[in-house]
């Protein structure tokens, strides 16, 4: 049993809680809000019996009953959070992403291995099923020259933006769709094929009072022999599959985000679109938890491994990933 403390009680709390709960080594002494009100309703809610709620996370970091932690609270104070918490000895499942800056992550790496404690970004995209299947596919697709992802959600909170008012999510300097949402076409990509020789942005800004903060984008990602072509959007949807295809065939994917499907569509012969073309072969596994289940599953296998990096969701592809934003953000 590994003994959580959270920190952050918003939306997407609630859903890790709801998934985490379905590993039976996964238990929570302890919740932390600003305010301990809202904390508390975050334990009687999801009936948390002998959690203790704490509006201070340096409090709950010195607690002896907390063995790790999740922070799932603004990407601003992520570093912040997770110092005191590594600090305290605590191993830390950060919510993506893992920091606001490549130099920031790279501080929180440091920290991590001065403390000797385990340091995981919370991405769920590289630890589904269906994309750790399809991951083993890609080879059959001979060389890769092309890669197309998109993840496109219309958010609520655009219709406030316009309005005036700035949620988190928007927050200019912290925020923005890149962030939010762009990391999950990154991300994933950078996982499979590493650091790209260059990065070609196109980011849109919304102007606020407070500054810009972008809304939608796109980037190439540039390979020796691949271009990634990545598309993200808070203020439109999109239901377009991923696809990453080679000279011997195709891997597609229903989504990046969060794989429901995956096929595997080997090459075939040219028909000058006479023919019936190339089959798509299921290769998808079955869901047998919530999605973010199998975040809580790595975190915890590697702690009783005594390991302090996954091997999947490496701070590597985490500090890779946020030099790749920097560079798109900084295009402006």
């Amino acid at each position: 049993m590994t003994r959580f403390g959270i920190i952050g009680t918003g939306r997407i709390s609630d859903w890790v809680i709801k998934d985490a709960l379905e590993d039976g080594r996964f238990s929570v002494s302890a919740v932390c809000s600003r305010d301990i009100n809202k904390a508390q309703d975050f334990i009687e809610r999801h009936e948390l019996s002998g959690a203790k709620a704490y509006s201070s996370v340096a409090e709950m970091a010195s607690d002896p009953s907390v063995e790790a932690v999740y922070i799932g609270t603004p990407n601003q104070t992520h570093l912040e959070y997770s110092k005191i918490c590594m600090e305290n000895g605590k191993h830390v499942l950060c919510e993506k992403p893992l920091a606001i800056s490549a130099e920031e992550g790279e501080e929180m790496v440091k920290i991590a291995r001065e403390n000797n404690v385990l340091l995981m970004e919370a991405m769920i995209s590289t630890l589904n099923p269906n994309f750790r299947e399809a991951r083993k596919l890609i080879p059959n697709c001979g060389e890769i020259h092309t890669c197309h992802a998109v993840f496109c959600q219309y958010s609520t909170r655009y219709e406030a933006l316009k309005e005036g008012r700035i949620a988190s999510s928007f927050k200019p300097g912290t925020g923005g769709a890149i962030r939010d949402i762009g990391i999950y076409t990154i991300y994933p990509v950078v996982a499979l094929f590493g650091l790209p020789e260059r990065v070609l942005p196109s980011l849109t800004f919304f102007e606020t009072d407070e500054g810009p903060t972008d809304i939608f984008g796109d980037v190439i990602l540039k390979y020796p022999s691949m271009d990634a072509v990545l598309s993200w959007s808070k203020v439109n949807d999109s239901s377009l599959p991923t696809e990453i295809s080679g000279e011997g065939g195709t891997v597609l994917l229903d989504n990046l985000h969060d794989a429901k499907k995956a096929w595997f569509m080997p090459h075939a012969a040219p028909t000058a679109g006479r023919g019936p073309g190339s089959e798509k072969i299921p290769v998808s596994e079955g869901l047998d938890h919530g999605s973010y289940y199998y975040e809580i599953k790595e975190f915890i296998d590697l702690i009783e491994a005594g390991a302090k990096e996954s091997e999947i969701n490496t701070l590597k592809v985490s500090i890779d990933t946020l030099k790749i934003i920097d560079k798109c953000l900084n295009s402006r």
